[in-house]
């Protein structure tokens, strides 16, 4: 496999070729020892806590068995397969679906489709619940409900109006039609899955939800679109593999960590994911919460106030080109830019003659799409790197199961160095809880009363202010 493995190419972050605002050699050996502690941090409690989500490449076997067999009977019954989860509930499976399967999968016949058509459900927006309602019919269709806890409020809401049909449609038989996917033993749906009898699959408790996609939270509803999920964690597996030193010149996730903890160091507090292939648009979206929710922490291990983390942001090539890449070359030196690039993309078009009296035009005539989209990362890679800002690029030899499992690993590896190596608690996200906390409060859960009394008591809008 190793004709499939990503490479990771890191020349436009140093100073050798971008100048004063890039990173010196000197500095690279300077976190050379940070990084080796970081390492070893991971490789010591890797499996342990919150780090759960290490193992799931090589754990699952008898998990992937029954996966496969109930996605076989999913695709077998329904018409519709609905995913109601937020966070990385949504993101995972959103991002999976897009990267592998054909980017308008729904709208193929039932025989080029194979299997049921998907929607991800990842608000509470009244007006999504309503137009999701107007395409489906709830008889024929069989909803996923995803959350760990049971109690996460989006998730909850969108369960209790969709049993209510279900059970006003078909009695008794609308438990068929649930699956839920929760903790093994604590939570309010696992109540739910004993008492109502719902068909499960079990999140292990050593996996949060922005590093659940390798478990079932993601292989699900993979599998039911007839992704391959053993060759997904294979490749996981075989990213986990590659990064198996702690040499930042053998281990492509850690010299990442250690490029992006250096770039932090330097100023530069924003982290930007360009994909050159719209098959993987939404690993970006998928790697803002990843990023964003382990990374940004305000205090770190030892109590300390840091207000650690670089912020994400999503952009598409060619796309952004048009709106973004002015800030990005002539803005300030306080980004990273990540391009995601594609060796062989799995189709191509040929450029038709034309325009002949048009040289602007017909220089592009016998070209294909796939020439000028890598020709455009190309000279946009160029293009920031002239402008002295500091990019870096992961190129993917093509995007299937086996290079996707390598990339999803790969990002969560690189997360828990990088957090490692800036003292932080990289797996909790106390400031995501205060919101919740809140939310349960405004709308009356019993036990926030003291929370509810602290909103009320928030300084009131001055009116001068509202225009």
């Amino acid at each position: 496999m190793d004709e499939l493995r990503l490479r990771l190419d890191v020349n436009n972050m140093m100073a050798d070729a971008i100048g004063e605002h890039g990173i010196t050699d000197a500095e690279l050996e300077a976190v050379v020892p940070k990084a080796a502690e970081a390492f070893d941090y991971f490789a010591k409690n890797r499996g342990t806590g919150m780090m759960g989500w290490s193992e799931l490449p090589y754990n699952q076997d008898e998990v992937v068995k029954e996966l496969l067999e109930v996605a076989a009977f999913v695709r077998a019954k329904f018409k519709n397969f609905v995913v109601l989860g937020i966070g990385g509930s949504a993101l995972g499976p959103i991002a999976l679906q897009q990267a592998i399967n054909h980017m308008h999968y729904n709208e193929l016949s039932d025989q080029k489709r194979n299997g049921p058509k998907l929607y991800v459900e990842d608000n509470v927006d009244p007006e999504r619940m309503a137009a999701l309602l107007d395409v489906i019919d709830p008889k024929e269709t069989c909803f996923n409900v995803i959350t760990k806890s049971g109690s996460t409020s989006e998730t909850m809401t969108q369960y209790l109006i969709i049993f209510d049909i279900l059970k006003k449609a078909l009695g008794d038989k609308a438990v068929d039609n649930i699956i839920a996917t929760t903790s093994a033993d604590k939570g309010n749906l696992i109540k739910l899955v004993k008492s109502e009898g719902f068909r499960s699959f079990i999140i292990p408790d050593g996996v949060g939800g922005r590093f659940s996609e390798l478990c079932p939270v993601g292989l699900l509803c993979a599998a039911v679109c007839n992704i391959d999920i053993k060759k997904l964690l294979e490749g996981a597996a075989y990213m986990d593999k590659m990064c198996s030193e702690a040499d930042i010149y053998k281990n492509p996730a850690l010299m990442a960590a250690a490029m992006q903890y250096i770039a932090m160091g330097k100023g530069a507090n924003i982290s930007v994911m360009m994909p050159y292939a719209d098959s993987l648009k939404y690993m970006a979206d998928w790697y803002c919460q990843l990023w964003g929710e382990s990374l940004g922490k305000r205090v770190d291990l030892n109590g300390n106030v840091v207000y650690a983390g670089q912020t994400p942001v999503k952009a598409l090539g060619v796309t952004d080109q048009h709106s973004q890449i002015q800030l990005y070359t002539e803005g300030p030196f306080d980004k990273v830019i990540t391009f995601l690039a594609v060796d062989n993309y799995r189709t191509d078009v040929t450029i038709a003659n034309g325009c002949e009296d048009i040289a602007a035009v017909n220089f592009l005539c016998g070209h294909t799409m796939q020439e000028l989209i890598k020709a455009e990362q190309l000279a946009t890679e160029y293009a920031v790197m002239k402008s002295g800002k500091m990019s870096h690029t992961i190129t993917l030899p093509v995007v299937n199961e086996f290079t996707v499992g390598q990339l999803l690993f790969f990002y969560e590896l690189e997360t828990a160095y990088a957090g490692a190596m800036l003292g932080i608690n990289t797996f909790d996200q106390p400031g995501v809880e205060e919101g919740k906390n809140a939310t349960y409060a405004l709308l009356g859960r019993p036990g926030y009363e003291e929370k509810k009394a602290e909103l009320d008591a928030r300084p009131a809008k001055n009116s001068k202010y509202i225009i």
